[in-house]
């Protein structure tokens, strides 16, 4: 299920760092919140749609890496966006 096309351009307003800014780690962590979050709820609809349990998972491990890497290389970025999309952090 991808997001609709607002949704995303709005994440990307929110989060990139220049005007044609798609694909910083910010971005892409946004994103793929938004996404994590709408199929979240599509599961908590459909408990046996085992494919999509598949698919979140792996977004949520890809948004992990995305913000462990954050962490490592722009850690006042880190802190700023997991402020911003309401995640737990690591100190």
């Amino acid at each position: 299920m991808p997001l609709q096309k607002e949704v995303k351009e709005q994440a990307i307003q929110d989060f990139h760092r220049h005007d044609k800014d798609t694909g910083s780690p910010e971005v892409q962590v946004a994103i793929l919140t938004r996404r994590i979050t709408q199929l979240t709820e599509h599961l908590r609809a459909n408990k046996h749609d085992e494919s999509c349990r598949r698919g979140l998972l792996k977004m949520v491990g890809q948004r992990r890496r995305l913000l462990t890497y954050l962490r490592k290389t722009q850690y006042q970025q880190y802190i700023a966006v997991t402020d911003r999309l309401n995640l737990r952090r690591k100190q």
